[in-house]
């Protein structure tokens, strides 16, 4: 019995894999893979006898070696006895603080950057463009160095806070602004303090939903709901009144002046400052932009409609134009993102250890294991690479346009 496809007496020929359009494309595509395919084994196949003629092999076994390095900041237990592998690990996680704080940051100024380009104010839009054009147009290496330069060259010692200069005062009691970073006070979790920390984050889902549910009622049945005060509720007394009631689990170190420098407390070292700031406000004048864009693209017959509704100009772009200009904001914003994670890998220039400056700085040099370490270089920024895409994909398509 024949097909509506195939008609009667269509016989499977080997001249159908390029001439029959049904089966052209995939002809093509298998061409293409057998040709990489090859190309990567001929590659890796001249690797390995290359390095067997010079007498070395790929071998892994250096990350179990002892380091014999100190890093100067770490979120994990680290000294120089640790291994390769410990150092590589410090070096991930500082690479990964750093993006992810910039990301954050980076946000928030191209965020209040493009919305304020774009006021009526002439004196504030002319000044955002200015932030924009200078910031964006000036390598950020540069402004990596011109930020840590300031800080060590400008801050106070730490034992000027001894007394010897008067201007040289704790913030609070608590905070300390040096030129080796600022000190901070550190948490000290107690038992229960998991208690505190779990009701936290459940309060910041609430916030969300309720913002969430506060939004759709406005839009099914045009009852405006207050959302400031719950959100700023919801934010600080549920994980108060759970804090006194577990018996207050979380203290805090706070900083304190000894010898030649303080001790206790949270250090943010200079480096790490440096480089954060500057990947935050470089990438953040590319965001700006981007939000620009967004917000133009939303036609002008929106917001005088929604003027003509009565709404406030804060609620028109909140409701309105945002979510709108979002499904053009956030493909590029996907980029500048990826663009913030492989610009740290700059922080060799000021001396924060990220993953470049341990496993592809100092591991290399001392194991000479220059292939091994690239390698791994490679598949972590690979991977981290692929999955802030992967994350963003999936928000950018839970916020396109459904079809019915």
């Amino acid at each position: 019995m024949s097909s509506i496809t195939d008609p009667p007496g269509d016989t499977f020929r080997l001249s159908m894999l390029i001439n029959d359009t049904r089966y052209r494309s995939l002809t093509f595509q298998a061409i293409a893979a057998i040709i990489l395919a090859l190309s990567i084994w001929y590659l890796g196949n001249n690797l390995i006898q290359n390095l067997r003629q010079a007498g070395l092999n790929i071998s892994f076994d250096f990350l179990g070696s002892v380091s014999g390095y100190d890093i100067n900041q770490t979120l994990i237990e680290y000294d120089s006895q640790s291994t390769h592998m410990r150092a590589a690990i410090v070096g991930v996680l500082n690479t990964l603080l750093v993006a992810f704080l910039a990301c954050v940051t980076a946000t928030v100024f191209g965020v209040f950057a493009g919305v304020l380009r774009l006021s009526n104010n002439w004196l504030v839009s002319k000044l955002m463009a200015f932030y924009v054009e200078i910031f964006r147009n000036i390598p950020v290496l540069i402004w990596i160095i011109i930020i840590f330069t300031i800080m060590t060259s400008v801050m106070p010692s730490p034992r000027a806070f001894r007394g010897e200069n008067p201007d040289a005062t704790m913030l609070f009691d608590a905070v300390a602004f040096t030129n080796r970073g600022v000190y901070i006070p550190a948490p000290v979790w107690g038992a229960g303090s998991l208690i505190v920390v779990l009701t936290f984050i459940a309060s910041v889902i609430g916030i969300f939903a309720y913002r969430r549910y506060a939004t759709k009622t406005l839009y099914d049945t045009g009852r405006l709901l207050p959302t400031f005060w719950p959100s700023v509720g919801l934010f600080f007394v549920p994980a108060i009144a759970m804090h006194f009631i577990m018996g207050q689990p979380v203290t805090l170190d706070y900083p304190v002046l000894g010898g030649f420098n303080f001790a206790g407390g949270l250090q943010l070292g200079g480096p790490l400052i440096a480089l954060w700031f500057a990947l935050s406000i470089y990438t953040g004048a590319f965001i700006a932009e981007n939000v620009r864009a967004g917000i133009q693209a939303v036609s002008k017959g929106q917001t005088e409609a929604a003027g003509a509704l009565g709404m406030r100009p804060g609620r028109i772009m909140s409701l309105v134009v945002l979510p709108q200009a979002l499904r053009v904001i956030i493909p590029p914003l996907i980029s500048q993102y990826l663009n913030i994670t492989k610009n740290s890998s700059l922080a060799i220039a000021v001396g924060y250890a990220d993953v470049t400056a341990t496993l592809g700085g100092i591991t290399l040099n001392q194991t000479g294991r220059a292939i091994e370490s690239v390698l791994l270089l490679m598949l972590f920024y690979l991977t981290i690479s692929l999955t802030i895409s992967a994350v963003m994909n999936i928000y950018n398509n839970s916020i396109k346009l459904k079809e019915r």
